[in-house]
């Protein structure tokens, strides 16, 4: 599928849930979320068929973002139908890692083929804080058992936070020494709740470099990918520093993000949305439905009002 500034369109990421077990405090209020009535999420079924609609219009790359898609019931069967579908040729997840030991070897089974896994910091006292009671051990132990199963490549993605993690980016960085992994930097967005967050604690990405003089550009083929890749010297893996508000991405943008509550957003940072849970129940083309949707697709994100959107990243899907 081509939009009007003649990208191609060839990604899909789905929320499954807005539902999470941890409460990041960029992410999710402390009280937790206004629970949605069960009609008004997409059914696992209505997932798979909205999913494949997308496949047969042209998208190969399908990731599975929450909230924290591990707490969805039928999870492992939904993977293996998706994964079923001809034209697949990238299936992945993002996720918390704290149930990642127990579904591992089934979600790669079924056939998951990569993760990556939200960390920001490698410190147990900070994690339980900035997660609001979380356990890194369950985190680290996920993290092994999907090495052990073979779920590769693994992605961790770093929430660059002034004034909390800065002094870890050392310690992240060198992780990539001896493991094949690739460690991303995010760059702090105004996203909801992060909104709160993002006038005092953004701090750009500039600081990795500055921090670790050694890193040295990486071959990136992959032109769509937000993140520009570094390494260390004979490291395994790589480090990505992702810059969505110091430095755009959107000329090579080949994504659109579908919500918990069957909602398309054709970008991140923009408040409209495409209501395809309604078409669908109403037995309408929807694959007519995605394709003008598609040719809307603005050319580059913008800020509205000081911010980007007013939804947390939970209710879009990570």
């Amino acid at each position: 599928m081509k939009d009007a500034y003649g990208r191609n369109i060839n990604y899909l990421r789905i929320s499954i849930t807005d539902l999470c077990n941890l409460r990041c405090r960029y992410c999710m209020p402390e009280e937790g979320i206004c629970k949605v009535e069960h009609k008004d999420i997409l059914s696992l079924e209505e997932i798979y068929q909205v999913a494949k609609t997308f496949v047969s219009l042209g998208v190969n790359k399908i990731r599975l973002t929450g909230g924290e898609p591990l707490t969805r019931k039928g999870i492992i069967e939904l993977i293996q139908k998706i994964a079923g579908l001809e034209g697949v040729k990238d299936l992945a997840m993002t996720t918390n890692a704290v149930l990642l030991k127990k579904y591992a070897r089934d979600l790669k089974a079924a056939g998951l083929q990569r993760l990556n896994i939200s960390l920001d910091t490698l410190d147990e006292k900070k994690y339980a804080q900035i997660t609001r009671g979380g356990k890194l051990k369950d985190v680290l132990d996920g993290i092994e058992e999907a090495k052990a199963v073979g779920l590769f490549p693994i992605k961790l993605n770093v929430v660059l936070i002034g004034g909390f993690n800065v002094d870890e980016i050392e310690d992240f960085v060198n992780l990539t020494k001896t493991e094949e992994i690739d460690v991303r930097f995010i760059e702090l967005m105004p996203l909801g709740e992060a909104s709160k967050w993002a006038e005092e604690n953004f701090i750009s990405n500039e600081i990795i470099l500055n921090s670790v003089k050694e890193l040295t550009k990486a071959e990136n083929t992959d032109l769509s990918s937000p993140a520009i890749y570094y390494r260390l010297p004979n490291a395994k893996g790589r480090v990505g520093i992702i810059n969505p508000i110091s430095c755009k991405f959107c000329d090579y943008c080949n994504r659109v993000r579908l919500t918990s509550q069957g909602k398309l957003k054709l970008c991140l940072h923009s408040n409209e949305e495409i209501d395809i849970k309604d078409k669908l129940r109403k037995g309408e083309d929807i694959g007519k439905t995605i394709l003008d949707a598609i040719k809307q697709k603005p050319e580059s994100h913008y800020l509205e009002n000081g911010q980007y959107i007013n939804d947390n990243m939970y209710q879009i899907g990570g």
